[in-house]
């Protein structure tokens, strides 16, 4: 249920973002509700909320945290806490960036507002209920003989080699979304597609691969680099608490 937080209910999980990191406390404790109060006086801009027993909210700050909270990124966090916590935080993130970006109806144009019951936005003119968008999407580890297939993607802000990982597009099954995704980025062809494991974000379908044929290709605007590595000579890569990390470590 998403409704406006009551100011009452102040035993929930607590989680609040600004830009692409998270605010906890100082001392590495979860926030409570009181400091979601003092952060969301703290912003110009904020958009507070709660669904069942938890409150989000993301934040544009106006002024400096104080030196009772710091931030951390996302990853960072994933690394240091259980699946299920972490499962919590990646719904939140989602619900959040999902709120940012849903803000009319895509049938009238009128702005929406919360469900009553759902969580959903519902439209006051033409009562057409939208619901969060999921994109599945997959991450995949390519094998040949003892070597790891690991690139460098243009978009990324870093000296870091990961794995291929792409969107499902309609109408694939995972599996398929694996193959095309190989081939567009780096020209080669796969077999033995294997599925791994799972997490809440990013990339949430891990999959293992091995090669079948072909040479790179580079797709220009998404690939810099594609090399084959061995697992205790790589660059750097995905830190712990990603998917990827997992899977380049062999944690599976």
């Amino acid at each position: 249920m998403a409704v406006i937080v009551n100011p009452k209910e102040t035993d929930a999980v607590c989680f609040a973002l600004v830009g692409k990191e998270l605010i906890t406390k100082k001392n590495g404790d979860m926030l409570t509700f009181q400091d979601m109060l003092y952060l969301k006086g703290l912003c110009s801009e904020c958009d507070f909320f709660e669904e069942e027993s938890f409150h989000y909210c993301t934040l544009e700050f106006k002024g400096e945290l104080s030196a009772d909270y710091q931030t951390m990124t996302i990853r960072h966090f994933f690394a240091e806490h259980d699946s299920e916590l972490n499962l919590k935080l990646a719904r939140a993130r989602s619900l959040l960036a999902w709120r940012r970006d849903y803000k009319y109806c895509s049938f009238c144009g009128t702005p929406l507002v919360d469900h009553a019951v759902q969580t959903a936005r519902e439209c006051p003119q033409c009562k057409k209920i939208h619901f969060p968008r999921i994109e599945p999407c997959i991450i995949v580890l390519v094998n040949k003989g003892d070597k790891i297939l690991l690139v460098k993607h243009i978009q990324r802000n870093q000296d870091v080699y990961a794995c291929i990982a792409g969107f499902i597009e309609v109408g694939e099954s995972a599996e398929h979304a694996v193959q095309r995704e190989i081939e567009e980025e780096v020209g080669i062809q796969v077999k033995n597609i294997q599925y791994k494991g799972t997490q809440s974000w990013p990339f949430p379908d891990a999959f293992t691969a091995e090669y079948a044929g072909g040479e790179f290709r580079l797709q220009p605007d998404e690939i810099a680099d594609a090399q084959w590595f061995s697992r205790d000579d790589c660059p750097a890569t995905p830190p712990e608490g990603s998917i990827a990390y997992r899977l380049i470590h062999n944690l599976f």
